[in-house]
This record gives C-alpha cells, sequence and structure tokens, in this order.
C-alpha cells in the first residue's frame, strides 16, 4: 500500500514538474507571463468594454427621446431619484444645483457639476438600474440620458439624442475642471488633528449602503425592549435593506403596514416560500440583483420573518 501511495505521488509530481516546464516553455520568449489562464475571447472583451469617453469614443449607433426616456425614468430611476431629479431619502439628486458650487453645500447635479455627457451615458448603461444593471438596451439608455438633460434644462422638450449629435450637448460645469500643473503643489493628505472616529454617533445610515463597522458600538441598535430577530436582522441589513428600506422599485417598505397587511396574511411561510424560490413576480429570487445563491433558505427565511415582525 504504502509503495503505491508513493509511487502515486511520484508520476503526479513529475507531471505537475512537466506542466510547469511546458508553460515556462511556451513564455519564455515573452518575458512578464507565467504560464497561467489563457487569453479573453472577443465576446469576453466586448462585454467589458462598453465605457464611453468624453470625446464620444465607445458610443454605439442609437437613439432615444425625451418623451420616450420620460416614461423609462419613471419606471426605472424615479423611485431612487425622484420624478424631478431630485432624490429620494438620500439617493442622489440628478437635476438642479445650478450656481451652489461655491457655497458650503454644493448641490453636485448632472447640470451643475458634470463636465461630460457621456459620463451621464456610461455610468447609466453600466450600473444602472441600480437593482438589475446593463439590463438596459441601447436606446433605453439614449432616451434616458435624454430625458435627465431635460431635467436639467440642457434640452428641449423635442430632443432626440443619437450618437452623431451627443457632442452637441454643452455642460455648464464643462469648463470648471483643469489638469492642475503647477510644479510647486503637492497634494498631502491631512491627518492632523483627525476627529475620533469612536466619538462619531450616527443617527441614521442606509442600511447595506453606508459602511458603519468603524462606528461606535451600538448606535444604531434597536430600541429596548423591541423584539429583535437578530439573524434575521443581519440578514436584512446585508441584503434586503437597500431596497425595503426606501421601497426602491416597488419593493414593500418595510415597517409599513399597508404595504405588508395581504402579506402577512398569506402566512410567513408561504413569503419565505417565495423569497426562496422565485415566486416574487419581475424580481425572482430575493435579493434580485444576481438572485440569493450567497444566501441560504434558512437565511432569507430569517430575514422575511425580520420583516413582518417590523411591519405589523
Amino acid at each position: 500500500m504504502y509503495n503505491s501511495v508513493k509511487k502515486y505521488f511520484k508520476v503526479l509530481v513529475l507531471a505537475t514538474a512537466a506542466q510547469g516546464l511546458f508553460a515556462s516553455t511556451a513564455y519564455a520568449q515573452d518575458p512578464g507571463h507565467y504560464g497561467l489562464g489563457r487569453i479573453a475571447t472577443e465576446e469576453e472583451i466586448a462585454g467589458w468594454d462598453i465605457d464611453v469617453r468624453p470625446d464620444g469614443l465607445g458610443l454605439p449607433e442609437g437613439s432615444g427621446s425625451v418623451s420616450v426616456g420620460e416614461g423609462l425614468y419613471e419606471a426605472q430611476c424615479a423611485s431612487c431619484h425622484g420624478l424631478f431629479g431630485e432624490g429620494e431619502g438620500r439617493w442622489p439628486i440628478l437635476a438642479g444645483g445650478y450656481d451652489t458650487l461655491t457655497d458650503d453645500r454644493p448641490q453636485k447635479t448632472v447640470g451643475s457639476y458634470w463636465p461630460y455627457a457621456s459620463t451621464l451615458w456610461d455610468y447609466t448603461r453600466r450600473a444602472m438600474p441600480f437593482t438589475a444593471p446593463q439590463s438596459l438596451t441601447v436606446d433605453e439608455t439614449y432616451a434616458i440620458t435624454a430625458y435627465v438633460l431635460y431635467l436639467n434644462e440642457l434640452v428641449e422638450d423635442d430632443f432626440v439624442l443619437t450618437k452623431e449629435n451627443f457632442l452637441t450637448v454643452e455642460m455648464p460645469n464643462a469648463d470648471g475642471f483643469f489638469h492642475d500643473d503647477r510644479p510647486d503643489v503637492k497634494n498631502k493628505a491631512c491627518m492632523k488633528d483627525c476627529k475620533d472616529p469612536a466619538s462619531i454617533k450616527v443617527i441614521s445610515t442606509i442600511a447595506g449602503v453606508s459602511p458603519t463597522e468603524h462606528l461606535e458600538e451600538g448606535a444604531e441598535e434597536e430600541s429596548a425592549g423591541e423584539a429583535v430577530n437578530e439573524h434575521g436582522k443581519q440578514v436584512y441589513k446585508q441584503s434586503c435593506a437597500v431596497c425595503h428600506d426606501h421601497g426602491v422599485a416597488g419593493a414593500p417598505k418595510t415597517g409599513e403596514a399597508d404595504a405588508w397587511t395581504d402579506r402577512i396574511a398569506t402566512g410567513i411561510d408561504t413569503l419565505a416560500k417565495r423569497a426562496n424560490e422565485g415566486y416574487m413576480g419581475d424580481a425572482g429570487m430575493m435579493p434580485p440583483k444576481g438572485g440569493n445563491m450567497s444566501l441560504s433558505d434558512e437565511d432569507v427565511t430569517a430575514a422575511v420573518e425580520y420583516m413582518v415582525e417590523q411591519s405589523q
């Protein structure tokens, strides 16, 4: 038995060495390679290479009007950014803020701050809507971009945005950014007289979005005596709160009894089954951003129980 095992590992070592020698030989004329992985295919590269630059490089063929963008914006964006770009809760404000950049609290919106319209198109295409990034088509991205520009009074209500006229859009703060080429200026981080993080007590955060690990212990604990499902609470904060705390994309807002009365009547077992097995309508499994592959059935059930507790 010992000799057989010894022989097996000897063969394994020789095979591994041969594989390494082959890889080394293959890249011997190309320093910097380690013989690992493979060259990405054109399809894989195309999936990542979707950025759009300020000069319009990278824009695909397509078009979208302000009128079409209005409906898409209300369906996909307004729940976070407000019907008129005013922002909901602590979600970003998209419109307004003109002449505020020198104020103590400037409003940095698409119209007041962003120097390039390409930033709006690019970010919308890659990362929005928050719960389903890259689900918008090219034409839908053009339309939503056109509507946000319209909210900022940068285009007219009959405007149709295309690849050809994209660079005609003039952003108010286009000249507000410049390269600081002064040779005697060095940016150094100020690390003197810093506030002690332990002394900071946060009144409210967006669970799942605002980092809170560094804050004072117990700053966000539930009131004494309040029934808390601790495991469900933690799962909820990490995976559910970003939508259900604010009603994003039609998610029933936790804590609002009206939104939960009918759901609670079906029973926790039914709600948990729907969340785990994908019976949530268009949303599918919970959480919707990638499904619930990282959560066990027990995790999801605990989160549902917590949400029901907080909504009765």
